[in-house]
């Protein structure tokens, strides 16, 4: 109930503010929720007949940015070359109504390995709080998808309905998580493997891929950590079950000049010493493949025993 009345009049609270509360909340929360996040020990069962992962890889690795405003996209290329530098590829995912998205950034970022892909209309809002909603935007979706080359979806701040996303035409979705219980719609799919979602009469079905590594804004904006102790924590597990540690970094957040005159930056060492940390600890044990390299694959080895999820 103090979830959705928030987010309800959240566009009439001044941003700092905003902040504090969910801090606050979040506080509270993390003490509630301590057994299941930022672990859910219950969320380690392989698919059934699981026939891991390719050149027999521990683990999967798959990064993927979810561009929330326009200065965000200012930081993408200068993220994608930190990327570069470690050797790693990602996925970037926009917000067409938000902002613009130039056909030369979607270009350079397909040039250099990296893929794109669409984070609904517009960041503001749940498109999913009606099906006659849903159904307007998913046509305007489609038509951006098909622009771009793009196979993959994320909603704007996670809200799912995994029925209602068939609608897509998309090869996979990212919109869930393992466990988050800080987010507005905040029932994980309790796996850190991907997920079969069933086809319906004329649509085809899509592969799920959630993310299992706590998001940067959770970490550095709202809990304001000072390192990585946590990204490292829950990817050595993930390793060790031999899951997909699938990670949400946003360009709007991170700083990269040092300064963090912003109250909602946080160092870009952050990220580039995870990078080093997966490089250093796991070379040669897993997989970095894009989003829909994933799903072809998850896709290509599930056969008929496909975990299928619905609803939302």
């Amino acid at each position: 109930m103090y979830l959705k009345a928030f987010y309800n009049i959240k566009p009439l609270i001044p941003r700092r503010l905003q902040l504090a509360l969910r801090r606050f909340r979040a506080r509270l929360m993390l003490r509630k929720h301590a057994d299941v996040w930022p672990i859910d020990r219950e969320s380690s069962i392989p698919p059934k007949d699981w026939k891991g992962w390719p050149g027999g890889k521990k683990f999967a690795l798959v990064l993927t940015h979810d561009t929330e405003k326009a200065g965000g996209v200012e930081k993408c290329l200068a993220l994608m070359e930190i990327e570069k530098k470690y050797g790693f590829r990602s996925s970037f995912n926009f917000v067409p109504h938000d902002y613009h998205v130039s056909p030369g950034l979607l270009v350079r970022l397909k040039e250099e390995g990296f893929e794109v892909g669409v984070h609904g209309l517009n960041h503001n809002g749940n498109m999913f709080r009606s099906r006659a909603i849903f159904d307007r935007q998913s046509v305007e979706i489609n038509n951006f998808l098909k622009e771009w080359g793009a196979v993959g979806f994320r909603a704007p701040s996670m809200y799912h309905n995994l029925d209602w996303i068939r609608d897509l035409d998309i090869e996979y979705d990212l919109s869930t998580f393992d466990t988050d219980p800080f987010e507005p719609q905040p029932d994980g799919v309790k796996t850190i493997f991907p997920f079969l979602v069933i086809g319906n009469g004329s649509r085809p079905g899509y592969v799920e891929l959630p993310y299992t590594l706590p998001q940067d804004f959770l970490l550095y904006i709202i809990f304001r950590e000072k390192n990585i102790d946590i990204w490292k924590k829950k990817l050595d597990w993930i390793v060790h079950r031999g899951g997909m540690a699938l990670l949400n970094v946003h360009p709007d957040y991170i700083d990269f000049n040092g300064v963090e005159t912003d109250i909602e930056e946080y160092p870009v060492n952050h990220y580039e010493e995870f990078l080093a940390y997966v490089r250093s600890t796991y070379d040669g044990a897993f997989w970095n493949a894009l989003p829909r390299d994933v799903a072809r694959y998850f896709r290509s080895v599930s056969g008929n025993h496909a975990q299928a999820c619905g609803g939302k």
